[in-house]
């Protein structure tokens, strides 16, 4: 089969043809359809992680991964629902499945978790075999190109927004805005519609194209920040909304200088939940923080049940893409536009 594998750290991925592998049995093996391309498979080939996780070469690349079931383990349960031809998606973080985290579903933050795209199989590959209990059947209607990010990208500012929902952060004559309109913001402004219980949305972002796609799907206000000072940005806010400051945040960025901008516009008792990884260190004024009794969520990508959520809502037609078709073999020349920032949406590998 086909396969873009790390063989070593900062250099490109190297496309071959390695064995299908086999499969445990209580696994599926999982004929790849398409594959999402993320900005931390960008990180991860920088070598961002190993400092957190020094992961052995070769690593099959590709976390955001949809196909169909094209063999099952032979003691996956039948009731499972598995059948060969069902299409699914890959639910990321595999959990050792006896950790207190596991045991109420929130395998992808279990301190044993292995993860698809970080090790020897990911999707960037025809086949890859997966635990049984990490696929999740989704409608045959649905377009495979569509449905990859969703496993990430349309994932993580899911959870990230349901935290601050459930926080109580959201809600009529709130403010909330999102910050970075890439792969994951161009999601996270729906779900914000979505769930924000009648919030005010406002979109923030240096790209105005990328603005422009946050316009398209519903928020309420747009905002450039490009070349701004936190105190005009603060003041745009006003007029904008009625108030110069945010009640609620989603960062996609997690960029230092977005991170200081958002906390700065963040209220009284204001919510902020992080879950971009551009940068790798917060630098805030801390009394702000205390004094004003804020709160910083992290969010961490999301479990089967999140997962679940987001393809119900695909399903229903409610999540609308930006999507660049590539090819495999044009893995290596996006890898360097996302590096860039120049690729709007997000871009999907199809075999």
């Amino acid at each position: 089969m086909k396969a873009a594998r790390l063989h070593e750290y900062g250099k490109p991925l190297v496309l071959e043809d390695v064995p299908v592998p086999d499969i445990q049995p209580d696994d599926v093996l999982v004929q790849v359809k398409a594959g999402g391309m993320c900005r931390s498979d960008v990180q991860l080939m920088d070598g961002y992680f190993r400092k957190y996780a020094d992961i052995p070469t070769p690593i099959t690349m590709g976390h955001e991964i949809t196909g169909i079931v094209h063999k099952i383990g032979g003691v996956v349960p039948k009731a499972a629902g598995l059948r060969e031809g069902d299409h699914v998606v890959v639910a990321p973080g595999w959990g050792d499945g006896t950790c207190r985290h596991c045991l109420v579903g929130n395998t992808h933050i279990c301190p044993n978790v292995r993860w698809p795209g970080f090790g020897p199989y990911g999707g960037f590959s025809e086949f890859l075999p997966v635990p049984a209990r990490y696929v999740i059947k989704v409608d045959k209607r649905l377009d495979f190109e569509e449905l990859a990010p969703l496993t990430d990208a349309g994932l993580t500012p899911y959870r990230g927004i349901k935290k601050l929902r459930d926080a109580g952060a959201l809600g009529p004559n709130r403010v909330m805005g999102v910050f970075g309109i890439g792969g994951l913001g161009a999601y996270a402004v729906q779900y914000a519609k979505l769930l924000g219980g009648g919030a005010t949305v406002v979109a923030f972002a240096r790209n105005l194209d990328k603005l422009a796609v946050a316009k398209e799907y519903g928020v309420d206000h747009a905002i450039a920040i490009k070349g701004k000072s936190a105190a005009d940005i603060a003041k745009e806010l006003g007029k904008a909304t009625g108030q110069s400051d945010l009640d609620a945040v989603i960062d996609c960025t997690g960029a230092p200088e977005m991170v200081q901008l958002a906390f700065a516009l963040l209220s009284i008792s204001g919510h902020y939940a992080d879950v971009g990884l551009v940068g790798d260190r917060i630098d805030i004024p801390l009394f702000p923080r205390v004094s004003r009794e804020q709160t910083l969520h992290g969010s961490y990508w999301g479990n089967n049940t999140d997962l679940t959520e987001v393809m119900a809502l695909a399903a229903q037609g409610k999540i609308r893409h930006t999507i660049k078709p590539i090819k495999f073999e044009q893995l290596n020349e996006n890898l360097e536009l996302l590096r860039a920032g120049e690729i709007v949406g997000r871009a999907v590998m199809t075999f």
